[in-house]
């Protein structure tokens, strides 16, 4: 896949687009996904079994092989059955060992399957913060903990209004838990609109941004906050489908004809994880202030790439 130059992959198989196709493309999917789980799932009950720390971390790598093996043949299925122009821009000088965090708009499930695309064995694994509880859901939270996904605690503001003692702990716990990937290059992602985009939330979210939600701060603050001192780098992607988006399903079905994705690099500051967001109202708006920023540059990106949009409402 071309990092400077759009590049048209070509499917292999002729059919025209429309649900025979989609439904190919997603059989693949599920049969790769299903190659992937049996592996994955063994590996993952050795791991959790094994107290000792050096077999867990290389049952860690190659757990992550098999992730990143399904992302490959993913991109290999799409390849083989759709026609899409890929426009990706800012990949120079990335590395499969180093500490990213990756922030980027969101309107589908296709922009997990591009950053998957586009990132794999460029930079480390993407992971996602996910919440504490989750650890328990049934087949899922075995893979997600296998995987080092890094769970967080997080305690509600009524739950912190009974017992103020709390306050701060949450983080702390995320903190030390986040302290093994010290040793393990790890990218985290974040969405920061916290939901995908559509023309509707946009309009009862009252949007000062033609392309995009307001940005979430307490979340990426929060992230930042657990490991802060641990990412070296911010990655800024904004995502776009100048010829129109839409689902997993459009993707699979030959709806989407073009994806572009073009990736700011920008130093982590000190000051970004050193601050109490929940607790600090001047360190919080100037955290603010400086995510509304980068918004503002992405949605100036968003409208050169697809034009102006009428403002919602």
């Amino acid at each position: 896949m071309s990092v400077t130059t759009p590049r048209r992959t070509r499917p292999r198989i002729p059919i025209p687009a429309g649900p025979v196709r989609g439904a190919l493309c997603f059989a693949l999917i599920f049969v790769n996904s299903a190659a992937c789980c049996v592996p994955l799932f063994a590996l993952a009950m050795i791991k959790l079994l094994v107290p000792l720390r050096a077999p867990r971390r290389g049952l860690s790598r190659a757990l992550t092989a098999i992730a990143e093996g399904w992302i490959g043949a993913n991109s290999a299925i799409l390849g083989l059955t759709q026609s899409i122009v890929w426009e990706v821009r800012g990949l120079d000088g990335l590395e499969p060992r180093a500490w990213y965090l990756v922030i980027a708009n969101h309107q589908s499930w296709a922009d997990i399957f591009a950053l998957q695309a586009v990132f794999n064995r460029r930079i480390p694994f993407l992971k996602f913060f996910l919440k504490e509880q989750l650890r328990w859901v049934p087949v899922m939270g075995l893979a997600w903990w296998a995987l080092d996904m890094p769970f967080m605690k997080r305690y509600s503001r009524a739950e912190l209004e009974r017992r103020p003692e709390l306050r701060g702990s949450d983080l702390a716990t995320t903190r030390r838990a986040c302290e093994r990937f010290r040793e393990i290059p790890t990218s985290i992602i974040n969405f920061v609109e916290g939901t995908r985009r559509t023309a509707a939330k946009q309009a009862a979210s009252a949007s000062p941004y033609r392309h995009l939600l307001p940005p979430r701060a307490g979340g990426v603050a929060f992230v930042l906050g657990a490991m802060g001192t641990i990412l070296k780098e911010l990655l800024d992607v904004t995502i776009a489908y100048p010829e129109g988006s839409g689902g997993l399903w459009a993707l699979c079905s030959g709806r989407i004809g073009r994806i572009v994705l073009d990736v700011e690099r920008w130093p982590l500051e000190p000051w970004l994880a050193a601050g109490d967001y929940a607790g600090d109202a001047a360190f919080r708006a100037r955290f603010q202030d400086w995510l509304s920023v980068r918004w503002s540059a992405k949605d100036a990106r968003l409208e050169r790439l697809l034009g102006p949009v009428p403002r919602p409402g």
